[in-house]
């Protein structure tokens, strides 16, 4: 029960600092519709092409908003040594790592909807008859990409250069979950069958919830170090 209320208090002080400064969510939010809008000129003479292409812009601008809230994640720990004080409390180190994740697990899920939101707008694409599909998949894959931005944007802020070392360090390990999902969203937005839809649903679960765990088991030794 400790554990549980550790988890919380770290979750609810994220997003009361979050509230009181906007710096995390507003910026992802930015980001995510300029990679959509960027697109939307890019193939603007290709309609078609750019509908078979959504699923990948969709979660090319959920990882780079993704990097800039990861890189926000301990920033705050990171003044006066507060997160010397939090691995020096009695406190299990994996309580950490849940609230942390949590709270960019929200950051990044309204993202997402923003992003998706602004997508159905300027591609005039309506994602309503595959919404249920795609909701478990952004849930699923946001949950391994979060759990890895979160292990990772803590082995990041100690290092001087944390803004390059977290995509160079993240991106090669969220290769499965970022293509599994990007096939996963195709098959829900072309209609494929039911059984694909599952198929593909199964894989990004199985993936980020590996992904999830082994970085839950590792967030003790990288906060030694």
């Amino acid at each position: 029960m400790g554990s549980l209320n550790v988890v919380w208090a770290i979750f609810v002080k994220d997003l009361r600092v979050e509230w009181r400064s906007r710096e995390t969510l507003a910026p992802m939010c930015v980001f995510g519709l300029l990679v959509v809008f960027l697109f939307n000129f890019a193939f603007e003479t290709a309609r078609e092409e750019t509908l078979r292409l959504l699923p990948g812009l969709l979660w090319v601008a959920f990882a780079f908003s993704g990097i800039l809230g990861f890189n926000r994640s301990f920033a705050a720990e990171r003044e006066n040594a507060c997160l010397e004080g939090m691995i020096l409390a009695p406190i299990d180190p994996s309580a950490i790592f849940a609230g942390k994740m949590l709270a960019n697990l929200v950051f990044l899920a309204v993202t997402e909807v923003v992003v998706v939101f602004a997508a159905a707008v300027w591609y005039n694409f309506s994602f309503v008859p595959s919404l249920r599909a795609l909701a478990l998949i952004l849930f699923f894959g946001t949950l391994g990409y979060a759990a890895l931005g979160t292990i990772f944007g803590a082995i990041a802020a100690n290092t001087r250069m944390r803004e390059v070392m977290l995509p160079v360090l993240q991106f090669p390990v969220a290769f499965w979950v970022l293509i599994l999902s990007i096939d996963a969203t195709s098959d829900a937005l072309r209609g494929a069958a039911s059984r694909d839809i599952a198929a593909g649903l199964f894989r990004v679960a199985g993936v980020s919830v590996v992904y999830a765990v082994v970085s839950f088991l590792l967030f003790e030794y990288v906060l030694e170090e």
